[in-house]
């Protein structure tokens, strides 16, 4: 369900009222968080001159070719500029997010500042911090609701060729190449308006899966080959990496993105599950068919959440620790994992 009260804001844009915004997104952004970002930095230059696309800290390098990545301001290695920023700035879009705890220390600043904040998002369970929202859980992505903005509300006409590009780009991460249960015909259909509009769909897909190092490929097929682990009793797959696994590969943001899928092509494994001891945490990624909700179970056991079939957790225990209660955790929804 749609939930929009931005109206009058967006009013408030074509008045001409507004003159400095920042658009920012989440931690460790991925596709749909640069592509959502990026995207709506090109449209909202057809009103505001004075438009900055800030992130909480750095992000995949298969990424960096989208249209005007050399113009966004990175947090943790300039705080200061973005502080400066997020103070002067008339409005602050927040982008596939919905806690101010997902951007890390720039949340605190975001929270602080006196500018209009508008959240547009589809993750479950929204808080309240922005004055504007424009929200669906059902969404596919963040970027096919600010391609859904930009239609209702200013027109087709202003998803100019970049716009397309960066949109399309969330669009297909974020259905992990519309192969996701988040694919829906309206979702394929927008993907053929946004190709119309400008989007090469060959040459995005070829920038996002076709340029990947040769460790990030040696460390897949480590993976595949030695540390995958079927829990067959209870329908998962589940690969983890210590310390010295991610060193060895020399591991670099986004090296890992896709990686806990594959768990999923094993005939009747419903969940997949990637731990990695990342030193100062271990970090969590869950993925399920069906009805076996792992942003509950995620929430439950490791401080996390997201959706349904796609989420996120952490932990402050050792690897080893995790990876115990990780599979003490799964005892308790054997009957749900069978049954899906």
């Amino acid at each position: 369900m749609l939930i929009d009260n931005t109206s009058s804001f967006v009013a408030d844009i074509k008045a001409g009222k507004i003159t400095k915004v920042v658009i920012t997104t989440h931690h460790k952004p991925d596709g749909d968080a640069m592509g959502s970002t990026l995207g709506l930095y090109h449209f909202l230059r057809a009103f505001i001159s004075d438009v900055v696309v800030c992130v909480p800290n750095d992000y995949s390098e298969n990424l960096f070719w989208l249209p005007a990545n050399d113009t966004v301001v990175n947090f943790e290695k300039t705080p200061e500029v973005v502080s400066a920023l997020v103070n002067e700035a008339d409005v602050i879009f927040c982008l596939d997010f919905n806690r101010l705890s997902r951007i890390n220390n720039l949340g605190k600043l975001v929270d602080e500042s006196k500018s209009i904040k508008i959240m547009i998002d589809h993750h479950l369970e929204p808080d309240t911090f922005s004055k504007y929202t424009y929200w669906n859980s059902e969404s596919s992505s963040t970027c096919e609701l600010i391609y859904q903005w930009i239609e209702n509300y200013f027109g087709k006409q202003y998803i100019s060729p970049k716009v397309a590009t960066c949109l399309y780009t969330g669009l297909m991460t974020d259905t992990g190449n519309f192969q996701h249960n988040n694919t829906k015909p309206s979702t394929l259909r927008l993907a053929a308006d946004m190709m119309e509009s400008g989007a090469d769909h060959l040459q995005i897909h070829a920038n996002i899966y076709d340029v990947f190092s040769l460790n990030r490929t040696r460390l897949f097929g480590y993976c595949l080959f030695k540390k995958i682990e079927v829990l067959a009793e209870f329908r998962t797959a589940l690969i983890y990496l210590d310390r010295h696994e991610v060193k060895q590969f020399d591991l670099q943001t986004g090296d890992t993105e896709g990686l806990v899928n594959f768990g999923l092509g094993l005939k009747n494994i419903v969940l997949s599950v990637l731990i990695i001891d990342r030193t100062e945490r271990v970090k969590l990624s869950f993925r399920s068919k069906g009805d076996f909700a792992t942003n509950a179970f995620s929430a439950r056991f490791f401080e996390g959440g997201g959706h349904k079939n796609a989420s996120g957790g952490q932990s402050s225990l050792s690897l080893e620790e995790t990876v115990a209660k990780f599979k003490s955790g799964l005892a308790l929804y054997k009957k749900e994992l069978l049954l899906v």
